[in-house]
């Protein structure tokens, strides 16, 4: 299996619309579509790519069956063929993500993403098995691991991902541990190994110019929502191995990065303050109507999204 997803691959945001009676803790938000489809295009035109349907910054997990399933098609439409889409299908549990793979395939896309088995404790055979019973429901699709410890509890080990790579079960992994010894280990082990076709992409989107370094072949930025042109010119730079302007372009990437962090920590999780921070970004922007996020995420307030404000007009996002 040739590499495949290499370079820029963004988590699409899902935009939402809000709930029609608020008041009512029942009533929940609905996705805009039509805001989905326009983010979808501002990527593309970018020069991403690929893009990754339902990752986190997706709020794949807030979302019902039935409304990823709409995500991904919405996703799929949009990308006209014109760059691949791959979808994470990721749930707590086995026979619930073999669900998701059987929807996803149906929608057209092009590559799938899942997490090892979370809420539960798992076993290194338990997790091998979940990756198998995956890729051998959609053989045809490549299958990356998501790596993303802060959720699933524990990272997964190398050893685990070069069986499964040798073996033809995963094309790669999509690494958001934040260990940048963790990923050195991933590129390292598949070299010594020769799987040479085996593809890593960091979702580390602070530190993309150390990670190119040690031989990763993309990056899945979330901030890549808001500003993918600078992403795609960081990675012209580092495939270029133009380190010192490609450090440059990182330091600024990284002032922009501060809207994630903008959301008061007294009264919302990390998630409402990173999300919250990405779509207030494009609302001011102009591309989505409206900053919504699914329940429980709690909203930003005036002041905040104020300062995520100056802070974009600060970036000087460029636009496609």
């Amino acid at each position: 299996m040739s590499k495949t997803f290499t370079g820029v691959v963004p988590p699409v945001l899902t935009p939402f619309t809000a709930a029609d009676h608020p008041e009512d803790l029942t009533s929940l938000p609905t996705i805009d579509h039509a805001a989905l489809r326009t983010q979808a295009r501002r990527l593309i035109d970018a020069g991403v790519h690929a893009l990754f349907a339902l990752g986190s910054s997706a709020e794949a997990v807030f979302l019902t069956r039935e409304q990823r399933r709409e995500v991904i098609e919405s996703v799929v439409a949009e990308a006209k063929g014109e760059v691949p889409v791959i979808a994470g299908v990721i749930d707590t549990a086995t026979p619930r993500v073999l669900q998701l793979v059987g929807d996803a395939v149906e929608a057209g896309v092009d590559g799938l993403v899942a997490t090892a088995p979370f809420y539960v404790r798992t076993h290194p055979k338990e997790i091998t098995e979940h990756f198998r019973r995956i890729h051998a429901a959609a053989p045809e699709l490549p299958l990356f691991a998501y790596n993303i410890p802060v959720s699933v509890h524990v990272p997964l080990a190398v050893d685990t991902l070069m069986e499964l790579a040798a073996d033809g079960v995963i094309a790669g992994i999509k690494d958001s541990g934040g260990v940048d010894g963790y990923t050195r280990a991933v590129v390292e082990a598949r070299n010594e190994r020769g799987l040479d076709d085996f593809t890593v992409l960091t979702g580390s989107e602070m530190t993309v110019d150390l990670a190119y370094l040690a031989g990763v072949d993309g990056v899945v930025p979330g901030l890549g929502n808001v500003d993918p042109v600078s992403y795609v010119e960081l990675h012209n730079l580092l495939v270029q191995r133009d380190f010192e302007a490609a450090a440059k372009l990182q330091t600024k990437i990284n002032k922009l990065f501060r809207i994630a962090t903008i959301g008061d920590p007294a009264r919302m999780g990390g998630s409402s303050a990173g999300l919250g921070g990405f779509k207030a970004a494009l609302v001011h922007l102009g591309v989505f109507p409206a900053g919504v996020m699914a329940p429980p995420h709690q909203p930003l307030n005036d002041q905040e999204l104020a300062l995520i404000a100056q802070i974009v007009d600060e970036a000087q996002v460029r636009e496609p």
